[in-house]
């Protein structure tokens, strides 16, 4: 059957032109929030006390994803860079917050200039009349998570102010200022809703002999966090965002939470608080956005870059929280025995052997892989030339976590809740495969999305090519993931 080519075209063309008529009008702002170390049952525990403004907006108004999956290993710079790209490490190269360069001899530490991925940010500077902002709690979070020069970067300082390349806008100088870090030097950490007299869940003691203390109690604080909201907002209304002939994107990656999991794990009573604190501020932000640039005039995406594993007991503690050295003897004792290659390096997670003389490498990295196993905490192992003790869908968080020039000849996975010691006898660490550790929620809410909770499994890949097609700009260059076509108005 033949068709006139002229006539089918037309056909084809007014019926896309009746479903562009039916797409809702791109709102000039989108605001994308990551909450590192956010773990979807905090939002379950704390569900009683959410306000109604806040996560609670976004779970009725929004559409909510309660099972947003980072299958690679969860290292923050790891998921940071991820979420950015919406490719795997695999991909773009942050395979942790920092890996051994055997050439250099020496670790390499995540930033944008090992970035081997483009990110959403650089595809949307990269068209005309577009701005990017980003604000972090860190300059290396910042740079990773924007990967250009041309977004517009802003971090917290050591001293608790915020600041920016180059010089920096009269307006900054002034607010830092007035508003910075010494109002909370002392201040009692108290439990929303708890009377004034309550006993405090925590000081932030200052001493001017040691000025870095005080910083780590406050940059993982409630304080820290509100002032990282606050100058967003400041941004938001010095930059008249929203409000102009330019598409204005604002990323706000909040740390606070995932400094105060470092020292107290998933479970402790202070990761709920903080839950709270976030729920209030979002809150705050929102309504700020509702009035301007007003209703239906922004999009609003919040997500968990990752989670946390619980602090291991007292008890445990000696069993549970790993020597990253004692994994390498254990490794190098084993090959020595089989006269067949040494240990240069073990930076948890991954494992460098001195394969020099070998022509095929191989075989030694399964021998070092199944020496690992033998240590009580190594639960599984993934090779530079894929061999795995792994199956199924771990394999692949194995797989999608390893580079083939960074992450040396073995990966190691722990048992799960275990994790590294650091030498203080306390805390926890980021970076494993586990369910705690990769499932976060993930929120979209504006005028483009639809309300509904989807409870089918996505990945972080998957935001950053739709939050692309909800900007209108080009997919960054190494994602893998798809466009949420159900969180999609029509």
């Amino acid at each position: 059957m033949s068709i006139y080519r002229r006539q089918f075209c037309t056909g084809v063309l007014g019926g896309l032109a009746g479903r562009l008529l039916a797409l809702p009008a791109r709102p000039k702002l989108l605001v994308w929030i990551v909450v590192e170390q956010f773990r979807p049952d905090y939002l379950d525990s704390a569900t009683p006390q959410l306000s109604a403004g806040g996560f609670r907006r976004l779970i009725e108004k929004g559409a909510c994803f309660p099972d947003c999956r980072h299958l690679a290993s969860s290292f923050p710079a790891s998921a940071l860079a991820t979420l950015a790209t919406g490719a795997w490490p695999a991909q773009h190269g942050i395979v942790a917050d920092s890996w051994y360069d055997p050439p250099a001899g020496k670790p390499i530490m995540a930033s944008d200039e090992a970035l081997l991925a483009t990110t959403l940010a650089a595809q949307v500077t990269g068209t005309s009349h577009t701005r990017v902002f980003v604000v972090s709690m860190g300059q290396s979070q910042a740079g990773l998570f924007a990967g250009t020069p041309d977004a517009h970067r802003y971090w917290m300082d050591d001293r608790g102010e915020f600041a920016t390349l180059g010089d920096p806008a009269d307006w900054l100088v002034n607010y830092n200022s007035q508003k910075n870090s010494e109002s909370a030097r002392n201040a009692k950490w108290q439990a929303l809703g708890a009377p004034a007299d309550a006993p405090a869940l925590r000081t932030l003691n200052f001493s001017a002999d040691r000025p870095w203390e005080f910083m780590a109690l406050y940059k993982s604080s409630p304080f820290a966090l509100g002032a990282q909201f606050d100058f967003a907002g400041e941004l938001l209304a010095r930059e008249h965002m929203g409000q102009a002939n330019t598409l204005d994107c604002l990323c706000l990656l909040v740390g606070s939470s995932a400094l105060l999991g470092y020292e107290a794990g998933a479970r402790s009573p202070l990761m709920q608080q903080m839950t709270l604190h976030i729920d209030r501020r979002l809150e705050a932000l929102l309504t700020q956005l509702s009035k301007v640039p007003g209703e239906n005039a922004f999009n609003l995406v919040v997500t968990g870059a990752h989670g946390a594993p619980p602090e291991p007991s007292a008890d445990s503690r000696k069993r549970m929280a790993v020597n990253g050295e004692s994994v390498a003897q254990a490794v190098e004792k084993a090959l020595l025995a089989a006269g067949s290659g040494r240990v240069e390096k073990y930076l948890y997670p991954f494992l460098y052997l001195d394969t020099r003389g070998f022509r095929d490498p191989e075989p030694l990295r399964v021998a070092a892989a199944r020496a690992a196993l033998a240590h009580p905490a190594v639960a599984d192992y993934y090779t530079a030339g894929g061999a795995s003790s792994a199956h199924d869908d771990f394999a692949r968080r194995l797989r999608n976590s390893f580079h083939p020039t960074r992450s040396g000849d073995v990966m190691l996975s722990y048992r799960p809740e275990y994790v590294e010691e650091y030498g203080n006898g306390r805390g926890i660490s980021y970076g494993s495969i586990y369910n705690y550790d990769i499932r976060v929620p993930l929120f979209f809410y504006g005028p483009q999305f639809r309300a509904g909770t989807f409870e089918n499994a996505v990945e972080s890949v998957d935001v950053a090519p739709t939050l692309a097609r909800a900007l209108g700009v080009a997919t960054p260059s190494s994602s893998t993931g798809r466009v949420l076509a159900e969180a999609l108005a029509e």
